[in-house]
């Protein structure tokens, strides 16, 4: 008799997927209204509308997708002759930028080319998974930051006062939190990881014979 916990499993894996992106992609479209209604739209001009694509880029790109929300934020400053690098959120932010680097160039060169021998690359892998949940924690906190002090320096007076805008940034913070603790709830399950099909597993064993000087043997 086929043991039912799997499906059981695969459903709630699915739910939990679903859920996930319904609220990543509400993040999303709350930056955009915040950011498109209450500041003023959007521009490239050295404007405040070219700083607003900022936070568009972050929660779209750092925390979705992933972006380069980092340009626009630099070159309104330059234009305002506002200093950079000064607060807790540009700082959280930066080290979130140059780990995401750093976990890119490191999965390039033990998973993608043959440089790492197969021991090393498991010895590895469980760090890669861990710094991927970090960067994820970090790109939600920064943002989170980001949102406080966006807040603050806008609408400090009537921030109080439960004014529609900070709602709605308030909003978009707790969506932030909880499509993190979705995807840290699915990253960590044990059943949900998906077991390697045969190409990855030829693949692992191709890289392997490559790295440890054999020759791939033929079935």
């Amino acid at each position: 008799m086929e043991d039912p916990a799997p499906r059981s499993g695969s459903s709630s894996f699915v739910w939990l997927v679903g859920a996930s992106q319904v609220v990543g992609l509400a993040s999303v479209v709350l930056t955009g209204v915040w950011m498109g209604h209450y500041r003023g739209g959007f521009a490239w001009d050295g404007s405040a509308q070219e700083f607003n694509l900022h936070p568009l880029c972050m929660v779209l790109g750092l925390v979705f997708l992933q972006g380069d929300g980092f340009v626009a934020v630099f070159d309104f400053h330059r234009a305002a002759k506002i200093p950079n690098m000064y607060s807790l959120h540009s700082w959280c932010g930066m080290a979130t930028l140059i780990l995401f680097c750093v976990q890119w160039v490191m999965g390039l060169m033990f998973f993608l080319f043959p440089v790492a021998s197969s021991w090393l690359r498991a010895a590895y892998l469980p760090v890669h998974v861990f710094c991927g949940l970090v960067l994820l924690v970090m790109a939600i906190g920064s943002c989170l930051l980001g949102i406080t002090e966006k807040l603050l320096f806008s609408i400090m007076p009537t921030y109080s006062a439960f004014v529609s805008e900070g709602v709605l940034a308030n909003t978009l913070g707790i969506l932030l939190i909880c499509f993190g603790v979705l995807l840290s709830f699915l990253i960590t399950r044990e059943e949900y990881r998906r077991p390697p099909n045969p190409e990855e597993e030829a693949l692992s064993v191709h890289f392997k014979t490559l790295t440890e000087g054999g020759s791939p043997s033929s079935p």
